[in-house]
């Protein structure tokens, strides 16, 4: 089955809300979520305006200190790196809002700010945005795998495999590949032309070729203005490490040992979003600065939560609370957690699949 295929027709709304979508099906948690969640959907125009002005003066102060500090070290410059990346990165979670619908009440103002913010994230808002309600609608669901996720097979595929696609997804799952490799190589590259992307999402193409198209006109401003050197001295490292960030924001969020996978007959919209996502718990000034995306099993509850109000939705309820939390210490041993083993629930290391029931 083809990913335009087996897209839900109602995703082609991109405020989808997923809650109403699974209570349709008569699940009995529904109900109960549904009630959870009703006093935190939806956005506040002054608390999201407040957001995305900060953030945005945040960056382009960073960014012009990075600038003026090439006339001193270039170390420097790359030290003020890390916090102009930090605000890419915050940048992309207001983008990641506007996509969920959830950032403003005008549609019309959400795809304008998620399109310009994508220009900076080199990230194609349309296609990001659609490719991701695909995650969000089959998050956990081993029979929609392969479309918006950190690639994961079973023991029994990867035992199925040749020894060629075994090196293969061995070389995937590397943490190097995985943090510096693979984010390069998603945003520089494959963002300019998703090639997975099925062809009858025209809107999604459309905003590809915008995209890159504002990305090309920006370089050019910058060869004009302050040489392209100068700004790749400067963009190219901050691109980088907001990538990387953000990749691995994402892998330990749904990549951890008792997460949630089930067949699609067994498969359960609030089983997969309370379970098959994480709670990081991060620093106040890192989980401000991840505009709390690490409060992710929340916002997988209910996409229409801003994102700033997840940790009082979080606060309101004690069942939430007790969701897996993962800490930053914890967070290097996930990458060792490779294959779902079905019969054990879990996900195991490639020196475990030989334990693993075969």
């Amino acid at each position: 089955m083809s990913v335009a295929e087996s897209v839900d027709p109602s995703l082609d709304d991109p405020s989808l809300d997923e809650t109403a979508l699974s209570a349709s099906q008569g699940h009995k948690p529904a109900r109960y979520w549904n009630q959870v969640v009703a006093p935190f959907k939806g956005p506040d125009t002054k608390d999201s305006l407040l957001q995305l002005a900060t953030t945005a003066l945040l960056f382009a102060g960073c960014w012009l200190a990075m600038f003026f500090s090439l006339q001193i070290n270039y170390l420097l410059t790359l030290l003020l790196a890390i916090p102009t990346a930090g605000f890419v990165m915050r940048l992309f979670m207001i983008q990641h809002d506007c996509g969920h619908g959830s950032y403003f009440k005008s549609k019309r103002a959400r795809d304008i700010v998620g399109f310009w913010i994508g220009v900076v994230t080199l990230t194609p808002y349309g296609a990001w945005r659609q490719s991701h309600a695909y995650h969000h609608s089959h998050s956990g669901d081993l029979d929609f795998r392969g479309f918006g996720d950190i690639a994961t097979i079973t023991v029994q595929e990867y035992r199925a495999k040749s020894w060629l696609g075994k090196l293969g997804y061995r070389l995937y799952r590397h943490p190097v590949m995985m943090l510096v490799v693979g984010p390069a190589f998603y945003f520089l590259i494959k963002h300019r032309y998703p090639w997975d992307l099925p062809r009858s999402w025209k809107g999604a193409w459309t905003s590809v070729w915008k995209t890159n198209l504002c990305v090309a006109a920006i370089f050019g401003i910058a060869a004009y203005t302050i040489g392209l050197d100068r700004f790749l001295l400067i963009q190219l490292p901050v691109t980088l490490l907001a990538c990387s960030a953000g990749v691995f924001l994402f892998y330990v969020q749904h990549q951890f040992e008792d997460t949630y996978w089930h067949r699609h007959e067994n498969w359960d919209y609030f089983d997969a979003a309370i379970f098959g996502s994480s709670h990081l718990v991060l620093p106040r000034p890192l989980q401000w600065l991840t505009a709390n995306i690490g409060i992710h099993h929340v916002h997988h509850l209910n996409s229409q939560i801003p994102n700033y109000k997840l940790e009082a939705c979080l606060k309101s309820n004690e069942k939430l609370q007790q969701a897996r939390q993962i800490t930053l210490a914890d967070t290097w041993k996930l990458f060792r957690l490779t294959l779902w083993d079905e019969d054990g629930q879990r996900l195991i290391r490639f020196r475990d699949v030989n334990r693993a029931a075969a």
